[in-house]
């Protein structure tokens, strides 16, 4: 280590002295697999390439490639890894380092994403086949167009004019990621099988927080022993505070803010318990794409085994990146792509669909449902979204079961019906507004709150009520009894997306 850090601070040293810049490295993906890095020979005696695949480097590391090039071919210092798969979208992070007269020199914080394929001698082909494609930008953006009636006035992009002697390696889809480049109609864009651990990926970001507004649940997320991958499955199961800190424990302090998610400084990341406001009594998990993965327009399957339990259900879901129509009580609203209450009396009926308001009636306005001969848990099953610019569709295990699309007007004219708040805002938007900007995916359990639960005699606490999380946890005779340590879990076999 001694000799390594001697190393990096002389190279760091003939950096500034001398002030040679590295020629900047041309990264290509090959297909039908392989990444080529190359840059042009200048008196170098030796080629460093030093990268990750879509996980940004830490420092100097070495990273998941790290080659010494020794000597140019044909007037470039070039590296090749012929087993690399990469596909569209594909982010690299890399740095590079060159000797030149003895001396070295570095180019850092290079980012590269893939936008084609090359053949051997670097001409673009189609990712599908290989064979030679015409390789040309996409064209510029055109001006904004404006739709506007008695009702509302809103903006949507007015699409691409194609050139028709521009040929594209494949049909352009209507969806978009937040990468650069184009997308493939019907291109994979995201699949998780979860093979591996969720830290390895890092694509997944576990939640840490107390959630609060506007549904205020029972629980805590904690990235604990209550989230794992286990043989290729997610697994997401509740688990009572007492069993991890202590009996009584929900009428202490919790602090989380070291490891918090959420706002620092506010609920979300640090609460204590005082007279009748006790600490949220269950520890869930919850884990979402955010940091990594967002879209707009595309199919989400998601194959999953649903919770069992009185007052649990999952969250499985797609939710606004920006919240650019706002963030209180789902004014950017939320797309549930599969839910089923934990309560026997509900676990029959599996319900999805968009959420635009967190109070009844507008809440439940748009979900679709469907009645199970048996219990959703009882086996795994396919549960689909498919969201267009038009309309957003459900399916589970292939057969369709709802269907929304918005009035003509939009969202905007049931949401005003129903005293929505937030519906004055989607008119700055197209008629999915608020449907119509980057969403991420979602997965989770909670347990409880104030609005998933309608009143009833058997249930132990009543939405309203200042005590409702201590009523629900004082009568945990009733219910914990039903919560057998698998069957209350959220078991989640693979996550896909795909473009329209």
């Amino acid at each position: 280590m001694k000799w390594v850090f001697v190393l990096l601070l002389c190279v760091f040293v003939f950096d500034v002295v001398f002030g040679y810049e590295v020629p900047p490295a041309k990264l290509e993906a090959l297909y039908p697999k392989g990444l080529r890095v190359s840059i042009p020979d200048d008196g170098f005696t030796l080629f460093a390439f030093h990268g990750k695949l879509n996980e940004e480097m830490e420092g100097l590391e070495a990273g998941y490639w790290s080659r010494d090039i020794t000597k140019a071919k044909n007037g470039r210092w070039t590296f090749r890894d012929r087993n690399a798969e990469l596909k569209i979208g594909d982010k690299v992070y890399f740095w590079t380092y060159v000797i030149k007269n003895g001396l070295g020199y570095r180019q850092d914080n290079g980012e590269w994403t893939v936008t084609e394929f090359v053949n051997d001698a670097g001409n673009p082909v189609n990712p599908q086949d290989g064979s030679p494609v015409v390789a040309a930008p996409l064209p510029s953006p055109a001006p904004l167009s404006v739709s506007s009636d008695q009702n509302q006035a809103y903006s949507e992009p007015a699409g691409r004019a194609i050139p028709p002697n521009i040929q594209y390696p494949c049909e352009l889809s209507l969806s978009k990621v937040n990468v650069p480049g184009f997308v493939c109609r019907g291109q994979l864009l995201f699949e998780d099988n979860f093979n591996s651990a969720l830290e390895r990926g890092k694509i997944w970001t576990p939640e840490i927080k107390f959630p609060g507004e506007p549904d205020f649940p029972f629980n805590v997320y904690l990235n604990d022993r209550n989230l794992q991958v286990r043989d290729g499955m997610l697994i997401i199961k509740p688990i009572t505070l007492e069993s991890k800190y202590g009996e009584d424990y929900v009428r202490q302090s919790l602090d989380i803010t070291a490891r918090c998610t959420g706002i620092i400084g506010t609920a979300e990341c640090a609460r204590e318990a005082s007279g009748p406001q006790i600490l949220p009594p269950i520890i869930t998990s919850k884990i979402t794409t955010k940091n990594k993965f967002a879209f707009k327009y595309g199919r989400v399957e998601i194959r999953a085994r649903m919770p069992i339990g009185d007052w649990i259900y999952p969250e499985i879901q797609l939710e606004p990146r920006d919240h650019i129509y706002g963030i209180t009580n789902y004014a950017s609203g939320l797309l549930r792509i599969a839910t089923i209450k934990g309560n026997a009396e509900f676990a029959k009926k599996l319900y999805a669909g968009p959420i635009m308001s967190d109070s009844e009636p507008y809440r439940s306005f748009y979900l679709q449902q469907k009645q199970g001969v048996d219990l959703w848990s009882r086996d795994f099953h396919n549960y689909t979204l498919d969201w267009r610019p038009g309309s957003i569709s459900l399916y589970v295990d292939g057969e369709q079961y709802g269907a929304v699309s918005p009035p003509a007007e939009g969202f905007y004219k049931t949401a005003s019906e129903n005293n929505v708040a937030a519906a004055a805002q989607w008119l700055r938007g197209t008629v999915m507004a608020p449907f119509d900007d980057m969403f991420f995916v979602s997965l989770g359990l909670n347990v409880g709150g104030v609005h998933e639960f309608a009143d009833a005699p058997n249930k132990p606490w009543t939405n309203r009520a200042t005590k409702a999380m201590l009523n629900f946890w004082n009568a945990r005779d009733q219910w914990y009894s039903t919560w057998y340590d698998d069957s209350s879990a959220l078991e989640v076999d693979y996550v896909r997306v795909y473009a329209l």
